[in-house]
């Protein structure tokens, strides 16, 4: 599987179209954010303000201001919502930090780690009433059914990957369902909900979804490359944190398939946690890349990412679609 983005010019693709389309918005956005972080309980927005401080570039939240940009919409109710898009994000992340024992996220110690287990599921529970509050408040059952659905999702898709932990026969198929649930499913809803608050139908929904989840698919397969290819201050997490956790990403599953019989007990004793020093690692490293798993995982997002452009094909041309195209290239582009 192979595609070939067409870039809009010649320059490396950058967020930066994106982050000057919506940043009046983003302002409109970060305030209400900053607004319901807030508690009377002062443990709340001490631990949720280090992570929403920490540095994110927000891309599901901008991605809701671009969809609307698209659409031509005027009004002001697609800020709560992106908000919303962004709570549920950050809870997710606290509560995947605790799953995965993890204890570094975009270069800071997680919360987890700094406050405890405890209190970083029970602020990822707050922030996720926050978000269904500003649901509630918008007043729209549509919009209300696709997050509320796409936070299930998100939930289910997370279990599907804990059971999939350390399972050598995870096939491609259930890690490209894993990805879909887990990642892909809120950045389609972060797009589509720009469309029902525009007042479009179904067919401009469709479309944005389409966007959103391909970006979304093509967005996970590099972080799942990049784990076997760049340093933490490139990803923002400790490298190799995928291969001790046992996951089996792309990469992996490839790697395994296409290996020797030495090859397959080397990954073998690895996903079941028998080898995960620095040195087990960088042989991970070796066999992906001498198996061209990596090239092959980056190839299939390139594929997504191409399909998320063409979904945009029926909007008019802009400086909204140009962003929105250039933030797939910029997507894909990371792992280079």
């Amino acid at each position: 599987m192979s595609a070939t983005i067409h870039r809009l010019n010649s320059r490396e693709p950058s967020l930066e179209p994106m982050l000057t389309l919506v940043a009046p918005g983003m302002n409109a956005v970060n305030a209400v954010i900053l607004d319901r972080m807030q508690s009377d309980i002062p443990l709340i927005p001490e631990l949720a303000g280090h992570l929403i401080a920490g540095g994110g570039k927000r891309m599901r939240p901008m991605l809701t201001l671009a969809s609307a940009e698209l659409l031509g919409y005027s009004g002001t109710r697609h800020h709560k919502l992106a908000a919303s898009v962004e709570f549920i994000h950050t809870a997710t992340l606290l509560h995947d930090d605790v799953v995965d024992s993890s204890d570094l996220r975009r270069g800071r110690r997680t919360a987890n780690i700094i406050w405890g287990n405890p209190a970083s599921v029970l602020v990822g529970d707050f922030l996720f009433s926050r978000s269904f509050e500003l649901m509630v408040e918008d007043g729209s059952l549509k919009v209300l059914k696709i997050l509320s659905g796409a936070s299930a999702t998100i939930a289910e898709g997370e279990v599907n990957q804990l059971t999939a932990v350390r399972r050598l026969d995870l096939s491609e198929a259930r890690y490209l369902d894993i990805i879909d649930a887990k990642t892909a499913t809120l950045f389609a809803a972060a797009c589509k909900i720009a469309a029902v608050v525009a007042e479009r139908g179904e067919a401009d929904e469709a479309a944005l979804d389409a966007y959103g989840r391909n970006l979304g698919i093509a967005f996970q397969l590099v972080d799942d490359a990049i784990d076997y290819v760049s340093d933490a201050g490139t990803m923002g997490k400790d490298a190799g944190d995928d291969f001790r956790e046992g996951k089996m990403t792309l990469p992996v599953i490839l790697a395994y398939a296409r290996g020797n019989d030495e090859e397959r007990a080397f990954w073998k004793a690895a996903v079941t946690g028998h080898r995960n020093s620095d040195e087990d690692f960088a042989e991970a490293i070796r066999l992906v890349r001498a198996s061209r798993a990596v090239d092959d995982t980056l190839a299939r997002a390139r594929h997504y990412g191409q399909r998320a452009i063409d979904a945009l094909g029926a909007f008019p041309a802009g400086k909204a679609k140009d962003a929105m195209v250039e933030a797939v290239e910029f997507a894909v582009a990371r792992a280079f």
